[in-house]
């Protein structure tokens, strides 16, 4: 790349390190990985910068490479979880009201690893990133059939994980 395609791409890098950053948290739940998996995707975006002709369409490719960077990390063997028989966190009592319940940002997240890697994918692009049905079904390179059954079973299992604390969360289909 010459210099000017150099300072664009820094310019780019500059503008939109953090909210990428946040995204992939969104993905993953952790700081550490979601710095690794943001890196990935402007690495990737670097190599084809100077191939972008459609500048507009950055956001859409970084996007997509950051998903499905996200997606690949969760099938490497060494980050699959194990199951156990108990829980190690204390169970949920299921005496106090939902509006006498804090949900915090830590609870969401914690639901959002227990949700398989598309679905959470779905998920964020959704709810977080404020993309509609076709947006993500473009993002993610599937149907929009695909996307409505994803974010179907993603709230349903996140319900799950939550302890049905999530069903305030609708469909938008």
């Amino acid at each position: 790349m010459d210099q000017r395609e150099e300072q664009e791409f820094a310019e780019y890098f500059a503008a939109k390190r953090d909210s990428v950053r946040r995204t992939a948290y969104m993905l993953c739940g952790d700081w550490h990985r979601a710095d690794d998996l943001a890196q990935t995707a402007f690495v990737s975006l670097h190599r084809r910068w100077r191939k972008i002709r459609d500048r507009a369409a950055t956001d859409a490719y970084l996007r997509k490479t950051l998903v499905r960077a996200s997606i690949d990390e969760s099938r490497r063997p060494w980050r699959r979880e194990r199951q156990v028989e108990e829980l190690p966190e204390p169970a949920v009592q299921s005496g106090p009201r939902l509006d006498e319940q804090v949900a915090t940002r830590e609870d969401l997240l914690a639901g959002l690893r227990g949700v398989p890697s598309r679905q959470r994918a779905v998920l964020v692009l959704r709810y977080f990133e404020g993309l509609d049905v076709s947006g993500v079904a473009k993002a993610l390179g599937c149907s929009e059939g695909t996307v409505k059954s994803q974010t179907a079973r993603g709230l349903e299992n996140l319900r799950k994980v939550l302890g049905g604390l999530g069903e305030e969360v609708d469909s938008r289909g």
